[in-house]
């Protein structure tokens, strides 16, 4: 199977391209391929003429987007679409990466594919606008959801805090923040098997259980044997630029359905720190 990545040089990406064998897979990075560029998206898309074409590239800066919101939609909705359009022109299927974002966290429950999206901030708009319009150019690709990645090869909750961890008696962290962490290298391996059962609609991928940050941080403490205080906090003490979800656990019912299930978060974050470069 021939495969086009675009966004090969995130940190999903990367994984991708480290666990992805079995089939030929090409990645592009933004200096290959800008996809806000719909003609170089074009071309390398009609050079490659892949059987799938897996976006994970993204404006990923939740905060970031709320001040640069034109450059947010430009990328993850406009550019969205400028790929699932050249998917569409070489008849090659699309799987797209997109948010718990897209949800605005009031249930208590785990969301589930058909939920209503209702996002509360730029970064979340931009990835349900973007759902809606590749359901709309390309009723069959593939939507995968996800939340709160972390792995090797860039910034994670994981590396701050054992960074952070380093140098300081105690940390605070928030505790009215519920979802599931999510492993890149787990969740390579479930987009991987994705394409090849030919999966399309909305799927939800996450590592399996849930917790808050603050007992993440507490889990990646103690795992790690150090010896740092964790202490909870709320979203208004520690306010940011754009609203998290207070709750965004994803329900794995479609990826069950497709005979494909993740480990723990536990597993996945025990794994991660034995891989870490110390």
């Amino acid at each position: 199977m021939r495969v086009l990545l675009f966004g090969s040089s995130g940190l999903l990406g990367k994984a991708l391209m480290r666990e992805w064998d079995e089939d030929a897979v090409t990645g592009l990075g933004s200096r290959d391929a800008d996809i806000r560029d719909a003609e170089r998206v074009r071309k390398v898309t009609h050079e490659a003429r892949p059987e799938w074409i897996v976006l994970s590239a993204a404006y990923t800066d939740v905060d970031g987007c709320e001040s640069n919101t034109e450059l947010a939609f430009a990328v993850n909705r406009d550019g969205a679409v400028h790929v699932a359009a050249a998917a569409k022109e070489v008849g090659s299927r699309l799987l797209f990466l997109s948010s718990d974002y897209v949800f605005d966290g009031k249930k208590t429950t785990p969301y589930e594919t058909n939920d209503p999206r209702n996002p509360q901030s730029v970064y979340g708009r931009t990835k349900a606008e973007a759902e809606t319009q590749l359901l709309a150019l390309l009723p069959d690709c593939c939507i995968v959801r996800t939340s709160w990645l972390f792995g090797a090869g860039g910034k994670c909750f994981p590396d701050t805090i054992l960074k952070l961890a380093a140098s300081r008696p105690a940390l605070d962290v928030v505790n009215d923040q519920r979802g599931s962490p999510t492993y890149v290298i787990d969740l390579a391996r479930a987009i991987a098997s994705l394409c090849r059962k030919n999966a399309q609609g909305i799927v939800h991928a996450t590592n399996a259980g849930d917790c808050t940050w603050f007992e993440f941080a507490q889990e990646i403490v103690q795992t790690a044997g150090l010896t740092t205080s964790v202490r909870p906090t709320s979203s208004e003490r520690m306010a940011r630029p754009a609203p998290r979800p207070a709750y965004s656990v994803l329900s794995p019912s479609a990826l069950n359905a497709l005979g494909i299930s993740t480990p723990s978060w536990r597993d996945a974050l025990r794994r991660y720190l034995e891989q870490r470069p110390s």
